[in-house]
Order: structure tokens, then sequence, then C-alpha cells
């Protein structure tokens, strides 16, 4: 079965596969197949929501890849809500042995979305007030990362990049295998020609020599200041004056996320609000 990373419903045929094999042997000697039942979506821990678009979807699918009946949901609460335990976010009633197929699938996704979203929720609120946009990275987990881009984007932060594919980031290994910055960018820029690809090239810097040479050549959209102190990265900034966009990067946590906000960088990468980021508890319960 061909999937496409890209595809939600692509992405979730396979997860439903791979959860339940020939079949939910559990469920099919348990449970009667014409058995109708209702399961309710409990809170357990206070957050903010993410997923739930995409566990109408996984019921949904469910439903279609068996070639089953479609189950009814009714959605209390919604994506971006900030949620208390004991809330219900929805109710699912239809073929029993269909919600508990879907079950698992739902809660894996929904309490992983739902802790990204918190976290980047409270991240973001520590910056509301200044013009800087908190960005997400490419450290996510493999094969789930357009449910984990989803949910930063519904917590509040800023989707950076998807891939590989759709910017041209020259990192520090990029740099060094070029044989130095004006090659890289010199290259890259040379490659969006020959392809007719419209990129945005955004270079990694370790120290202000790198910037002052970024200037030299120019020909980037975005500066990264990676792990820079604070009055390394004021002063880069300064250097820069606005002639591109600049990103700090490196070790960002709640903890330095308003100091380094406060240099004036416009953006603020953070593979923390999706490696660092605790799944929120969540249950489905029958009723």
């Amino acid at each position: 079965m061909e999937t496409d990373p890209h595809d939600l419903r692509s992405l979730i045929r396979l997860a439903l596969l791979e959860d339940i094999g020939d079949g939910d042997h559990s469920s099919l000697s348990s449970v009667p197949a014409e058995a109708t039942k209702r399961a309710k979506l409990l809170v357990k821990q206070d957050g903010v929501l993410a997923g739930v678009e995409v566990a109408q979807i996984i019921f949904q699918e469910a439903a279609s890849f068996f070639s089953e009946n479609f189950l009814t949901i009714n959605v209390l609460l919604f994506d971006g809500a900030v949620v208390k335990i004991g809330d219900v976010v929805f109710t699912v009633e239809g073929s029993a042995q269909l919600i508990l197929k879907a079950e698992r699938l739902v809660l894996n996704i929904m309490q992983r979305m739902s802790g990204i979203a918190t976290y980047a929720r409270q991240m973001s609120s520590l910056i509301s007030d200044l013009p800087v946009k908190l960005l997400d990275t490419r450290k996510t987990t493999p094969n789930f990362r357009l449910f984990e881009k989803m949910a930063v984007k519904i917590g509040g932060a800023v989707n950076h990049r998807m891939g590989l594919f759709d910017m041209i980031m020259l990192k520090d290994n990029h740099v060094d295998y070029a044989g130095g910055i004006e090659p890289a960018i010199t290259r890259a820029n040379q490659y969006l020609k020959d392809t007719g690809k419209k990129l945005k090239i955004e270079i990694e810097t370790r120290n202000l020599a790198e910037v002052d040479e970024v200037l030299r050549v120019g020909n980037v959209d975005i500066i990264m200041l990676d792990n820079f102190s604070l009055d390394d990265m004021r002063e880069a900034v300064k250097k820069i004056g606005g002639r591109f966009e600049t990103e700090a990067s490196g070790n960002i946590t709640e903890k330095t996320l308003r100091a380094v906000a406060e240099t004036g960088v416009d953006g603020i990468s953070s593979g923390a609000l999706t490696h660092q980021a605790r799944s929120l508890d969540l249950s489905l319960k029958a009723f």
C-alpha cells in the first residue's frame, strides 16, 4: 500500500493497519458484531486540546477501511480549547467493534497532539506581547510530523518548514561541506536558477564573523543565529539592520525564550516544541 507522508488520511489508514493487522481479535472474540454502543472522550489532565478534527477522520477512515457503518460523533469541545479534568470532548455512537478498533489510534494521536499544543501555548504566551514568531523545527517523530506540526499551530506557534523540500536551509554541515559560506550561498542560488524553483534561502551562522561574511555575500532571505550569547545576538541584529530576517536557534527553553525574544530577532525556533512536550492524559470511556 503506497502512502503519501503528507496526506492525513493515508497516514491514518497506515496506522490503522499497523495496529489491527489481520483483525482486532479481542473485540471479534468478545463483542457481538451487531452490538451498538456509546463512548465519550474524557479529559484527565488540564491543557490545550488538539486532534479533534483528526479523531473524526480516524473514525471515518476506520469505517471505510473495514467496510462498516459510519459512527455518529457529537463534538462538544474543539481544537484549541483550554480543557480541564473532567471535560467531555465528544461522544461517539455506533458499532461497538468499530469504536474499539479506532480507540487506541484516536487516543495516541490526540494525547500527543494535545501535549504539543499545550506546550506551544505555554511557550507562546511568554512572548505574546513581542513582535517575534515562535517557530517549530524538523525535530519531529518520524511519520508523525504532519500531526505534530498541526498541533504546534493549534497551540499558537508557527510552522517553519515541513521538510527538506520546501526551503533551502544551509546549516553548519552544509557550509563546511560546501567549503564555506560564500560557496554555499553561491551554489544555492545557482541551483535555484538552474531548477527554476522558488525557495527561500536560510543560512546558519555560528558567530559574528560569519554574520559579517553573510552580509558581505548577501543573496539569502534569513540569517540564523545559532547558539549566540544574548550580547552577540543583539549585536548581530544591529549589524543585519533589517536587511534580512533573523532567526535565533539553539537550546531555546521556557527559561531562555523571553530574553532571546527581547534581542530583536524576527523568529525563534525551538525543537523543544515537539521533542520535549509530554502527552496530555485523555481516555475513551464507555457509557
